[in-house]
This record gives structure tokens, sequence and C-alpha cells, in this order.
């Protein structure tokens, strides 16, 4: 990897930051400043703190980025950049340190003084302080000038100075925070899926930058590297379809202040995928610099079929949407100050990168088009093509369109219609065969529930070009039911006749296939529908339980092991201390021990030896004991006694943290004690778990159920005692799917909206969406069964 450290580091110090106002209104008005309290504005968080480290490559600085996500739903960005200055901020009144105001001050940070960072991607420039303000805590640790910094704000508010804790021979920057629940009431949990799409990005847009992201609570991982920049992004968006031309075009230039570079490659798909970019932004609603690409596109290829002569066997000319069919294409622009319409960025508003693109593509594209004329000549057919079959479909919309068929006027025979004619409070289950059709008929609210029964697999439209979708009748039938229409100029989503388009398709193979069928029409051809949030999956149970005469079903495991430890509290009494514990104080118990005992487990899939870390747990081990010698070695010498079959090394020094450390193995286990471990978040969330616990009584837990009285020695027998007579005489059934259920059985579990549970389908990681779309549905059999061999062992519920 190139060293991008140049000779600017110096320039970058306590004198670069610049101060423009106070946090206080972050937490009074969070959705001003990172767009919403919900999903979105929770990544934003990750991405603020990312953008800074990404800051540091553009400026030249910093080649690693490391995303950590930890089981606590806090998260660590470390980069080796030149690491926040840490000198005194000569501009503070107050004498604070230039890391403690880029920390707790808005628009203080260097992307605001132009020597500093020439072009900087941050959400509205409000930089890490904002992450700050609506965090939980937040600890950040600065590597520099051969030290280590550590400091720690709880909501925004440090809660002591920037100290030095040890020597470092490295540099860069590691902030950890936990987004406040109080802010973030709906949820605090990272989605892997999401922040992958970011982060791929960033890396493809950056070329040479490593990215990588490591979800602790699921084990998921990857690594981001493009040596390639867009070319490599559109290598990878093509690499499960057959390209027109081996390698993508690539396309660069530079005039006032601002940089622009294409990628693009066709391939012989239906489809076209164009990504854009502003300052490392996707700008997904487009904006100029998209609109100069199209039309230098369009012009350049009707310029050269026209000059050659390919054209003049079509009857009809070219359009856009034609040259784009089946192609792939990145944009990306870089200049001094971005303007984008509306709060999320969304699209670029600059009128001069329009020009720059449509120069530079017009140009580039000619030459291109001239040096290689059997590829243009493939391009322009496949084009050619495209418009006949655009033609071709427009003649059989306009059949069908005068027989009825995709009009209101006449919705198709098969649908059982709801009353409710204001598509908000309307929904459409769409069922595969009649009798399951049959089932929801009869089982549904027919005043705001209506149910389609499609028969059959319908056409994979993956590997069908629009005319011969067209020529379906299910899928015809499912666009008039809808009331939408299709087609480029002919869809219209205001249209929908229901807000909740529900797929509810059996718990089997078929099911399955006839679900991904579906889905890949809504993705391809109405991803509109996606993106309003109209499109659901049913969710079914997936156990029945049964107790004497009642019958309960339960969703999913973990509603399965809150019903267990209810269960366990009637017929179950812990004596503690002396004191009973039983009802809900003994399920609040039971619950804070099966936390522990999962994030034990946690560990030991790890490879982490628990036993060490029950014992370290029990002393209260904290950070003054691995910085005084003598301390460890007795703590040493006691976790020998108790756990005698581990092998304890020789102390080495922590420098970083100015105390020691020691590698504790036993066969394939091992722990490496030092201050990373203590102060990791998974760490600490079994600490204060383990208090707690500790607090309610020490071992043995004496225990009384309706067969007596016993003693129990640990947490972890505690444990599986419980659920072990919580089970006892229930029949507990996994639950196969709808073909099972009568009538009342699928209104009660599935189609009840006081009860049911639907799953919203979103695409959170587009590119990652388009290329299992392609792998899974698409020509190629070759990358299919790789997938399969790969997430072979992850598969459940194998219909067999």
């Amino acid at each position: 990897m190139e060293d991008k450290q140049t000779g600017s580091d110096a320039t970058y110090t306590a004198d670069d930051i610049k101060i423009l106002k106070g946090l206080s209104a972050v937490r009074k008005r969070p959705a001003m400043y990172i767009g919403s309290t919900g999903p979105d504005g929770l990544h934003h968080l990750v991405y603020e703190a990312v953008d800074n480290s990404v800051d540091e490559s553009l400026a030249g600085h910093c080649s690693n980025i490391d995303v950590i996500l930890h089981h606590d739903n806090s998260c660590t960005v470390v980069d080796d950049g030149r690491g926040i200055p840490t000198g005194a901020h000569p501009g503070d009144t107050e004498g604070r340190t230039a890391a403690e105001v880029v920390l707790t001050e808005l628009h203080a940070g260097g992307k605001f003084e132009s020597s500093a960072y020439k072009i900087s991607g941050g959400l509205h420039g409000v930089g890490i302080s904002v992450v700050n303000a609506l965090s939980e805590w937040l600890e950040v640790e600065i590597k520099q000038n051969g030290q280590v910094f550590q400091m720690r704000f709880e909501q925004g508010k440090p809660t002591g100075p920037l100290t030095v804790v040890g020597k470092t021979k490295s540099r860069g920057t590691k902030v950890t925070f936990k987004p406040d629940p109080e802010i973030f009431t709906e949820s605090v949990d990272f989605s892997y899926d999401v922040l992958s799409q970011r982060l791929r990005e960033l890396a493809f847009l950056n070329r040479g930058l490593k990215i990588t992201i490591l979800d602790e609570r699921s084990d998921k991982n990857h690594e981001f590297y493009y040596e390639g920049g867009i070319v490599s992004f559109v290598e990878h968006l093509n690499k499960n379809k057959t390209s027109l031309h081996p390698k993508p075009v690539y396309i660069s230039g530079e005039k006032d202040g601002i940089f622009a570079e294409v990628a693009l490659q066709y391939n012989d798909s239906y489809s076209e995928t164009i990504f854009t970019f502003a300052n490392n932004i996707n700008t997904r609603e487009g904006g100029t610099h998209l609109i100069g690409f199209k039309s230098a596109l369009t012009r350049t290829a009707n310029s050269y079929a026209s000059n050659s002569g390919i054209l003049k066997a079509a009857k009809d000319s070219v359009s856009g949407d034609d040259i784009r069919e089946g192609l792939t294409a990145v944009i990306s622009v870089k200049l001094p100050n971005p303007q984008f319409e509306g709060q999320t960025k969304m699209k670029l508003g600059n009128s001069e990168a329009k020009g720059i693109v449509e120069s530079i593509v017009n140009d580039a594209l000619s030459t291109y088009f001239e040096e290689n004329p059997s590829i243009a000549k493939k391009i322009i057919e496949k084009a050619v093509q495209a418009a006949r079959a655009r033609e071709a479909a427009r003649k059989a919309r306009e059949l069908t369109r005068r027989k009825g068929a995709l009009e209101d006027t006449g919705l198709p025979g098969k649908l059982a219609d709801c009353s409710e004619k204001d598509p908000a409070l309307s929904e459409i289950f769409i069922v595969e065969g009649d009798s399951a059709g049959g089932s929801a008929k009869q089982g549904r609210d027919r005043r705001a529930q209506a149910i389609l029964p499609l028969r059959g697999k319908i056409l994979n439209v993956e590997k069908a070009r629009f005319d011969k979708m067209l020529a379906s009748e299910e899928i015809r039938i499912l666009i008039t039911a809808l009331g939408t229409s299709i087609g480029a100029g002919d869809f219209d989503i205001n249209k929908i006749r229901y807000h909740k388009v529900v797929l509810m398709t059996d718990a089997d193979v078929d099911g399955a296939h006839i679900r991904t069928l579906l889905l890949t029409f809504f993705y391809r051809q109405m991803p509109e529908v996606i993106e309003k949030g109209y499109l659901y999956i049913a969710q079914p149970p997936l156990f029945k339980v049964k107790k004497g005469r009642t019958e309960k079903y339960i969703q999913n495991e973990q509603e399965m092991q809150g019903m267990l430890l209810e269960l366990a509290s009637e017929d179950l009494a812990l004596f503690l201390k002396g004191q009973e514990v039983k009802g809900k104080a003994l399920v609040s118990f039971l619950k804070k021990l099966a936390s522990y005992e999962r994030l034990i487990e946690w560990f030991e899939r790890r490879r982490k030896e628990t036993r060490v870390l029950r014992f370290l747990l029990k002393e209260g081990t904290n950070k003054a004991v691995l910085k005084d010698k003598s301390l460890l070695k007795e703590l040493l010498k006691r976790m020998k006694a108790e756990v005698p079959d581990i092998a304890i090394g020789e102390l080495y020094p922590d420098e970083e943290h100015g105390g020691f450390g020691v590698l504790i193995t036993r066969q394939n286990y091992k722990v490496a004690l030092e201050e990373k471990l203590l102060l990791s978040p998974e760490y600490r969330e079994l600490e204060a778990l383990h208090g707690t616990i500790r607090d309610l009584g020490n071992v043995p837990f004496s225990v009384t159920t309706k067969e007596g009285k016993r003693d129990i020695g640990s947490t972890t027998e505690l444990y599986q005692h419980v659920f072990e007579a919580a089970r006892k005489g229930l029949n507990i059934q996994r639950y196969k799917g709808l073909g099972e259920m009568n009538p009342q059985q699928l209104w009660e579990t599935t189609m009840d909206p006081e009860k049911r549970t639907l799953l919203q389908v979103s695409i959170e990681d587009s590119v990652n969406a388009d290329e299992i779309f392609t792998i899974l549905m698409g020509d190629q059999v070759e990358p299919r069964k790789d997938f399969i061999v790969k997430h072979a062992l992850e598969a459940r519920n194998i219909d067999i």
C-alpha cells in the first residue's frame, strides 16, 4: 500500500480547528443535525465518525479504517491518521485542548479551514461533536507524537480532562460511543448491512483505502479494499453478469477545482444500474452530475450510430433509456462547495458539475467508440434491440389497455377486493394457490383486506424483457390489482390501491421460491413500492405451544424464551440471601441471568477461557491491578490455584495504557489479560450483569419447585435447570406454515393487525441486493452454485 503521508502533516495542529458555535441545541433538536432520530439518524452517527477518518485519507494521511459493532450496541471507529490535535486551542478562552473543542463544539473542525482539508464529505459539516452530544457516553483515544491520550464524555459533557495514559509508536484516533436511548427511542441497534453498504461505497470511492467492519454480535465481518477505485466498483457490480466488453471504460477530468470520474461497462441484462456520488456521499436522487452524464451518453451514442450507419436499419431513433439498457456506471464528483438539495443530501444542485461531466464523457466516449468500433457496434445494436422491444411493449400495453386489462375498470376476477377505497387504510395479501387463497378470503377483514391468489410460480423477470413480462397473465393480474400500471412513463405510485402489499407464502421451498420471484418483480419493475415502504412479508408464527387444552402461537426464539421464563416463575422460587424471590422479581432476575449466560457463550465462541473470565469477575479485577506488578502477580497466583490447568505467560509491558498484560491459555482457549479486555464493551456489560447477580446472593442457589428443594452450584446450572423445569408438560411444535391453518387460525396468527407480525421490505444495501438478485435469479449457474456452497451451513428449516 502506498504511503500517503505528506509534508503537510505538520500544518494540521490546534490552530486549524475553527469554532463556530456551541452544542447546546443538538440534544434538544437532534433531527436538525442528523435528519431524524430513527434508524437513518442512528447510522449517521457512524457515518460522521467514519467521514472524519475518510477526510484524513482525502488529505493523504490515513490508509486504514476499522469499524466495530459491539455487543452492547456501542460502536468503535479506529483510523491510522494524524490523530485529533491534542494541543491547547489558541482561540478558546477556557484553555481547553483542541480535541475537547472538536468533541464539544458544533462546527469546530479542520474542514472549516480550507488549508487543512480541501474537500470534505461530513454530513452538513456538523462533525464528531454531534455524535458526542447524542451518545450516552463517548470515549476517545488519540495516538500522537509518541503518546496515548484518553478522554471520556457522558451526554456530550467531559467527565475529566484529556490525559496521557501511555506511550506508543503508532498514530491515529479511536472513538467508541454508545447512542443515547433517550434520543434514539425507536432503536439503538446498528444494522450491519446498512453500514456495509456505506463503507463499501467509501472504499470504492477512495482508491487504496482499506475499511473493515466487524459485527461482534453476529461474528459477521468484511474487508473493503479496492485498488482500482470506481473501476473496481463497476467490475464488482457486473461480476455475476455477462459483460459486452472485457474492461470498464474509465473517464476522468478536472476543471475549476472540480474533479469528476466516471466508470461504465455494458452487460447483457435488461436493466440499468447507475450510482452517483458527490464528495463520497451517495446522491440517490441524482442531480446535475447525472444529468450531464445521461445527455453526453445519449448524444455520443446517437452521433456515432448515425455516422457509422448502424441506425439506418432501425425505424425509430434510439432514446436515452434504450442506450442505458444493460449499463452499469458509477459517477463520482469531488468539489469544494457542494450544494445539496434537501437535508438528506440526496441530490446535487451545482450547475457547474453538469458541464464538466458532460464535457469529459462526450470527449472520452467519442474517442473510445472510434478506437473500439466492435464494442461500439455491440452497444448500439443492444440499444436498437431495446428500442424495438420498447415499441413492442408499447403496442402490447396499448392493446391490453384497450381491453381494460391494466386499468381499474376491469379488476381481475380472482381478486377478492376490500370495501375500503382509501389506499392508506387498505391492504392486499398476495397468496399462492387457490386453497390458501380460500382460507385467506374466509378469514380476512373484508372491509380493509383484499386477497389475490396467484396460480403457480410467476415469471422470473430477471431473465425476461419487458414485452415478454407483459405477456404473462399472472403478472398482468398483479399489475391490474395494484392499479399503478407499469413501465417508464406509465407507472404511477400515487395510483396504488393499497399501502400495504403483503406477500403471504408457505414456509416450504416452493413458498420461498414464489416469494423470491415476487420480490424480484418488485425490486426490478416497481422499486418505488419498496422505497415507499409499502411491501411487506407476512410472518406466520414459528412455534405452536400446547399446555393442557391451551394453545399459544409463538413468533420467534426470543418470544419463546420470554414465555419459558414466565412459566418457570409460576412453579419455581429462589432463595437468595435468605429471602424468597418469586413472581415478577424472579422473572427480572432470570432475564439478567439469561443475558449473562448468553454473553459467556459469546466469549466462548471466540475461544476465550470463560473460567478465567468468571474468576476475574468474581475478583472484581480493574485497571489499577494491571498497573501494579505485585498486585497482578498476586491475582495470577490465586487464579492458578482456582483454575489449575491454565498456562500463564510472562508479563509484558502495555505501554499504550501504562501498565502490564499477560497471556493466559488452556488448550485452544486463551485470554489476553490487559486493559483493552477490561475496557471492552462486552466485558463491561458482563461485569454489570455479574454485579447484579452477585448482589442478590452467592452460590449455591437454593431452588424450590413442586418436586421439592435443591441446591444449585453455578449460574450455568441454574440457567439450564430453569429452562428444563419450564418445558415440562409443554408440547412444543415447530410450525410449518399457512397450509396447516384454518381460516380462524390464519386470521389470529397472520392477518389480525392487533396480533400479527409483518416484515417490512427495505433495501438497506442496494449494491448487495442487486448482486444477490443477479446471482439467484440470473442466467449464470456458477455464481449461484458458489453462493449455495458458501451459505449452506446457515440454512435453517430445510424442507426435505
